[in-house]
């Protein structure tokens, strides 16, 4: 007992000693809209090349956030370089502005990685509420031209992801209509922000932009994280989208958290960060 939870602190120090503090590259653009960069930053892990890369998208409503703030500089410590995307907010564009910038980056990445070194094969998505939205749409809406977008070019890359990570993210906007109707049919809402309308005015492009939706044959395996008491993205929006995966026969892992709300110290716990690093290893490495 006592080996085993000298093994853990030494790899907790292993892990904590190899994290990046700040971006390997800072403000890299990715795109130019309307004469306006779109930058990212890149985390790079000390001792791995040709390591997969993890992009990720910051919450904040769609209407808020910076990429600046990631919050996932530890995936550093296991191996993985990530890039943090700025994406172009709901007070500048309304969707499918926000995939587009998303799709966008994906592609620069994947297009750049011989200068960057890691791996263009091996590229995971993760996000944190809108983020997470946004990281599922990424990954799940594939080979529709209206939601792939052009921005920044690059057009002969992929934008196909092989993983993806939802932490406590909206995955279907019309459940979301009848469950948090405050969320999407008031002026002012997040969701009305987002789609320019609100979800009952437009249900065509509120089903485009919900993951749910696009869940079919080439979904990508995909790690739900989101707390049972959620009082900003209701637990619901979970349970839909694994139940569209496993209707497919998708692989999907969930973990709900009885007592999580919308986001919070418990999500970044050593076991569940222990978790969403096993399942990005086991597919992306």
């Amino acid at each position: 007992m006592r080996g085993r939870l000298l093994g853990l602190v030494i790899r907790s120090l292993e892990i904590a000693s190899a994290m990046i503090k700040g971006p390997t590259y800072s403000d890299l653009t990715y795109a130019v809209v309307e004469g306006r960069e779109l930058c990212l930053d890149l985390y790079l892990p000390f001792w791995t090349r040709s390591c997969p890369l993890v992009v990720f998208f910051h919450g904040g409503g769609w209407s808020d956030g910076t990429y600046k703030r990631p919050g996932l500089e530890w995936l550093t410590g296991y191996g993985f370089a990530v890039a943090t995307v700025q994406y172009r907010l709901t007070n500048v564009a309304t969707f499918p502005a926000q995939l587009h910038d998303a799709k966008g980056a994906i592609r620069w990445l994947r297009a750049h990685a011989p200068e960057y070194g890691y791996d263009a094969g091996r590229i995971g998505t993760v996000g944190f509420s809108s983020g997470a939205h946004l990281a599922m749409m990424a990954g799940l809406a594939q080979g529709d031209d209206f939601l792939e977008g052009v921005i920044g070019g690059n057009l002969e890359a992929s934008s196909v992801v092989n993983a993806v990570v939802d932490y406590y993210g909206a995955t279907d906007f019309i459940l979301r209509a009848q469950s948090q109707p405050e969320q999407t049919e008031k002026p002012g809402s997040v969701v009305y922000k987002l789609l320019g309308s609100a979800v009952s005015e437009n249900e065509s492009l509120a089903q485009q932009a919900s993951p749910a939706y696009h869940v079919g044959e080439n979904a990508p395996p995909l790690f739900v994280i989101h707390g049972e008491q959620d009082p900003q993205v209701c637990v619901d929006q979970a349970h839909r989208i694994v139940a569209y995966y496993q209707e497919n026969q998708k692989e999907v892992t969930v973990e709900i958290l009885p007592e999580g709300g919308h986001g919070g110290a418990e999500f970044f716990s050593q076991k569940y960060r222990e978790q969403v690093a096993a399942f990005l290893r086991e597919h992306l490495c």
